[in-house]
């Protein structure tokens, strides 16, 4: 087996925020078949420490951005784990990026830096017997691995999953971030007088990847590159889309310890009841739409809440599960008022498996979204996707137009420009379509055989990994 270094801030199951841990957590049983291990190199957040209670130490880094640290070797979940054990920097309530109180750490420069730097020190032989061929490094989390290492070492890919998240931190932390001030230019990690971990990644990593085609076309406009689409359209040709897969074991409608688990569209009726009877909702002709999503901007749920109403006045429902923006918070917490809207801000992973396995649809009204996973859970589960036709949410849903309608392909709804009236117009056809129960069931048997695994984009990354070890 070839060797490979993964970075990343979280990695489900021990760690996760979003969608970059479970593609992180993924990766790596994906990539086995193709000849490449996979070791994770993690933060040694609370979390991840007693999930490797009786790791090993295989390194010592005694002046670590603050304090001593040390790295520890284990498994856990089924994952080889390389924990960059720093209390000064990890060992801390909260999220892997906010405090208790939802505030940013004020040392996330350092607390990423640090992981970067261990990465480097990895690729360069810090633990005896083994080095990594190639260094995968993911978002701004691990943008300063590549500069660090510049050429001495592995070499290294670099993910885009979200262009939204910059890493941005004041000038004067170069010193402290261990920065060369030479390369505070433009042509190096300075971005607007500040530095950019995530423009180090892009500028120094040996090739770029982000989460599908679409999005990897998107990010060299001005409208989607948010201000670093010049450099991105310099390394064009170095940049590749590669779309995300989902978990299939983990995310399986027969097996799932979450639901009433089922084979066939048939057991949706099932799950459906389970899920109305949750959340307090009486039963209704028209379609029950969910959505899971953090709640931002980027995700759209203004747009949804002014398109709620042509849905509701159709007999349509609505379930939510989401955390994020206090103020949308508010906005749905007022809109569930509506006794055909329900509402459950948090977080919850088995919550979030009865939600979509009991929905008839689930919603992404994404202004931009690079790939996305919940419209692959919802094809899994047959639960039909609606979605803004955009990245990853264009490249994984077939549109119920009537060409893809008379083939027997469609598997969901796309709709365009991320409006108000073009979702509610997209809302009206999925209720005709759901009143139409052969076209129904038609497509929900799409959707379940859509495949949404590894099987394709494994071996892309594996003839990635293959040309950037012999770069």
């Amino acid at each position: 087996m070839r060797q490979a270094l993964s970075v990343t801030s979280e990695c489900a199951p021990l760690v996760k925020t979003g969608g970059l841990a479970d593609v992180a957590g993924a990766l790596p049983a994906a990539l086995a078949p193709e000849g490449w291990a996979l070791r994770t190199l993690l933060p040694g957040y609370p979390q991840v420490m007693k999930a490797l209670e009786g790791a090993a130490p295989v390194a010592e880094l005694p002046d670590h951005f603050g304090g001593p640290a040390r790295l520890l070797a284990g498994r856990a979940a089924g994952l080889d784990i390389l924990a960059l054990d720093a209390p000064h920097l990890y060992d801390r309530p909260g999220t892997p990026y906010l405090d208790a109180g939802g505030t940013d750490f004020p040392d996330n420069p350092q607390r990423f830096a640090a992981l970067g730097f261990a990465a480097a020190e990895i690729a360069r032989g810090a633990i005896s017997g083994w080095r990594p061929e190639v260094v995968h490094c993911h978002d701004w989390q691990a943008g300063l691995a590549p500069y660090y290492l510049r050429g001495d070492g592995a070499g290294c890919v670099f993910t885009i999953h979200n262009i939204a998240f910059q890493g941005v931190a004041p000038a004067y932390l170069i010193d402290a971030l261990r920065l060369d001030l030479a390369d505070f230019n433009e042509a190096g990690y300075e971005y607007w007088g500040q530095v950019s971990t995530l423009k180090a990644g892009l500028r120094y990593a040996t090739r770029l990847t982000t989460v599908s085609p679409t999005y990897a076309a998107e990010l060299t406009s001005p409208e989607f590159g948010m201000g670093l689409d010049g450099l991105l359209r310099a390394r064009e040709r170095d940049l590749c889309g590669i779309l995300n897969g989902i978990d299939t074991d983990a995310w399986n409608p027969a097996t799932d310890p979450a639901i009433a688990t089922f084979r066939t569209p048939k057991g949706k009726a099932r799950a459906r009841k389970a899920l109305r009877a949750e959340f307090d909702l009486p039963e209704a002709d028209g379609p029950l739409c969910v959505v899971v999503s953090r709640l931002s901007h980027q995700k759209g749920l203004d747009v949804l809440l002014g398109a709620l109403p042509a849905l509701i006045d159709r007999g349509g429902q609505l379930v939510l599960l989401g955390t994020g923006d206090r103020a949308i918070e508010a906005e749905l917490r007022a809109a569930a008022r509506h006794p055909s809207v329900a509402v459950h801000i948090g977080y919850d992973e088995a919550l979030s498996h009865r939600v979509i396995a009991g929905g008839d649809a689930i919603l992404i009204p994404s202004r931009f979204e690079p790939c996305g996973l919940t419209q692959l859970y919802g094809l899994r589960y047959g639960t039909i996707p609606v979605v803004a036709r955009t990245g990853g949410l264009a490249d994984t849903v077939i549109d119920a137009s009537p060409v893809a309608l008379r083939a027997g392909v469609a598997t969901g709804l796309q709709f365009s420009p991320v409006t108000p009236h073009a979702l509610a117009t997209a809302l009206l056809r999925l209720v005709d379509l759901h009143a139409d129960a052969p076209t129904w069931a038609r497509m929900q048997k799409n959707a379940m055989a859509t495949d949404v695994g590894w099987d394709a984009s494994a071996p892309a990354y594996a003839a990635l990994y293959e040309e950037v070890a012999g770069a």
